[in-house]
């Protein structure tokens, strides 16, 4: 059994970091940081695999330069299935160039329809605790499979590049089990005003809601309780932010395979997603086991009965 699959697209990354602003139009600004990462679904399925997960990933690239890599690079990370990872020789293998400063981000992206997240399932469904995938658009027949099985859905959601934010996605949220969103994500799609707000209408449409709020830390509420939880994030010197949602939300997945309190969830996701940001590229800088235990050590802050579940699932 799979203790989550990651369903979606995969990137190749190429990430220019510590650039002083982005270039104007006929203008070049130099980075003094450059790395190549695994992207997109990718960065969840890498995080999770390293906090110890049995993980699987869904998704379509080419057999081109860029597809190599991320085929070597995902088999090489222990806990994690790429069985699922589908090579298409017709496909070019999505790519992104992320230009990073400390707090922001920019993203130029090339993706063909062919390397969309998959619509159909080919072969037997495997055994699956949690299944993550986007709700941006309607989801896929075997993932309503997957939840009429006992399989936990988790869903995602990004930016919307046409500004409309529409409402449909409430309407998603009733196939899902588990949303996580950011803020600017949540507001929009709610029509609200603060992240609380937010958190409160989509709490009305899905079991467990939670919210990430930057520096700000998380919003969530509790669903058996109703009870609205914020938690801060730790505060980290900051190199490139890219992915940094997408390693809270395999934190919180592990927290949730362990049946941990919400708040302890949060804590745990939110101390994941503070290390990634340390260094260059989403997959790349997911933390190991060695980070967190480093980050412990050193933080007298978190609750005792946070540290004896945390310690106590480290592979």
């Amino acid at each position: 059994m799979l203790d989550v699959l990651f369903a979606g697209e995969v990137f190749c990354d190429l990430v220019f970091g510590g650039i002083p602003h982005l270039p104007a139009p006929g203008t070049e600004v130099y980075a003094d940081r450059f790395a190549v990462s695994p992207g997109g679904t990718a960065n969840r399925a890498v995080a999770a695999a390293r906090l110890g997960l049995r993980t699987g990933i869904l998704g379509v690239i080419g057999t081109d330069l860029f597809g190599e890599h991320l085929a070597a690079r995902l088999a090489a990370e222990r806990n994690l299935d790429p069985t699922w990872l589908r090579r298409d020789p017709a496909v070019h293998t999505p790519v992104t160039v992320a230009v990073t400063q400390e707090h922001d981000r920019a993203f130029l992206t090339y993706e063909e329809k062919g390397a969309l997240r998959p619509e159909v399932w080919e072969g037997e469904l495997p055994a699956v605790r949690f299944l993550q995938l986007g709700i941006g658009r309607p989801l896929p027949a075997w993932a309503a499979e997957f939840r009429a099985r006992g399989t936990r859905v988790v869903g995602g959601v990004g930016w919307d590049p046409t500004g409309q934010w529409s409402r449909d996605l409430l309407t998603r949220l009733a196939e899902v089990d588990v949303f996580v969103c950011n803020a600017v994500e949540a507001t929009s799609y709610t029509r609200t005003g603060t992240v609380e707000e937010a958190v409160k209408v989509l709490a009305d449409h899905v079991p467990d809601v939670v919210v990430t709020d930057g520096g700000n830390g998380a919003v969530a509420v509790d669903g058996t309780t109703g009870e609205l939880v914020r938690v801060a994030v730790p505060r980290v010197p900051a190199v490139d932010p890219t992915g940094a949602g997408d390693v809270f939300t395999a934190g919180l997945i592990t927290g949730l395979n362990h049946d941990w309190p919400l708040a302890t969830r949060l804590r745990f996701a939110g101390l994941c997603a503070a290390l990634s940001v340390q260094n260059l590229g989403g997959a790349n800088s997911a933390p190991r086991w060695e980070a967190i235990d480093a980050f412990l050590e050193r933080t007298p802050r978190i609750p005792e009965a946070d540290l004896i579940r945390i310690r106590a699932i480290k592979p």
